[in-house]
């Protein structure tokens, strides 16, 4: 059987922003002006988001309120995303409820081939037309200077087997909102955010390679210089030489690293 044929269906996307249904107009005339209320924009680089087609918009992973942020910056440049989010959260009765109405795609990280699971339905949504979030680290970044690190290859087999748009993107700013893994958002004051997106990234050296890992660990790799160089130029600062490697450190992979430790 081919991967064509195991694929669920999602229909197209419509609406405006593209991919807008029901759930995210409510929620964004809830959201929108509480980050307005939160936060001062500066959005760069909304010419290099297609308003059309598939795509996969891809960033740093910062602060749980970089989600949030992320996708107000997608939507208010024309795009309604649906994220990879961790499984946990649909078990949250209310987000649960939200996030499945939003068409949003759980991923169950931990554990031999879960997070595969999602794969067809990432696939899906690419075939259908919609715009996919990713964060190609799989958690918030354990670099202590919050660098990105080292990512998983996933969106790396997700760009050469569907050759859907790569847009890099790198934000800045979530973090002094809500710190990593804080309780409690600093509100007393706006925060300014920044989000960039650069231009589509080429994966075609790698077309054809999905199964060849060593491919998609470069593949990987030239995806994580996009995002650093844009954070490099919002943070006006270079990122270390070294790049932090979750595999050759102590702290767990997953989860609140400062709690556990």
């Amino acid at each position: 059987m081919s991967q064509v044929e195991q694929l669920p269906s999602y229909p197209p996307p419509t609406g405006t922003p593209l991919g807008a249904n029901r759930t995210f107009r409510i929620g964004g005339f809830f959201v929108i002006p509480l980050l307005k209320a939160l936060t001062k924009r500066d959005w760069r680089g909304a010419e290099n988001i297609p308003q059309s087609g598939p795509m996969i918009a891809i960033s740093n992973h910062i602060s749980y309120a970089d989600s949030l942020i992320f996708a107000h910056f997608l939507y208010g440049n024309g795009r309604a995303v649906r994220f990879l989010a961790k499984a946990s959260l649909f078990t949250i009765p209310l987000v649960g409820r939200v996030l499945r109405n939003a068409q949003q795609v759980p991923v169950d990280r931990e554990g031999a081939g879960k997070a595969a699971r999602a794969l067809p339905h990432a696939l899906a949504f690419l075939a259908s037309g919609h715009c996919l979030g990713v964060y190609p680290e799989g958690t918030l970044t354990r670099d202590p200077e919050l660098w990105p690190m080292r990512a998983k290859t996933g969106l790396a087999r997700l760009a050469v087997m569907t050759h859907a748009p790569v847009i890099p993107c790198a934000q800045w700013g979530a973090q002094e909102i809500l710190a990593p893994y804080a309780k409690l958002p600093r509100i007393w004051r706006r925060r300014k955010v920044t989000v960039i997106a650069g231009p589509a990234l080429d994966f075609s050296p790698w077309y054809g390679m999905e199964d060849d890992h060593a491919a998609m660990v470069a593949a990987t790799q030239y995806a994580m210089s996009a995002i650093t160089h844009l954070l490099e130029e919002i943070r006006g600062e270079y990122a270390p030489a070294a790049i932090f490697d979750p595999h050759q450190s102590e702290l767990p992979r997953f989860g609140n690293f400062k709690k556990e430790k």
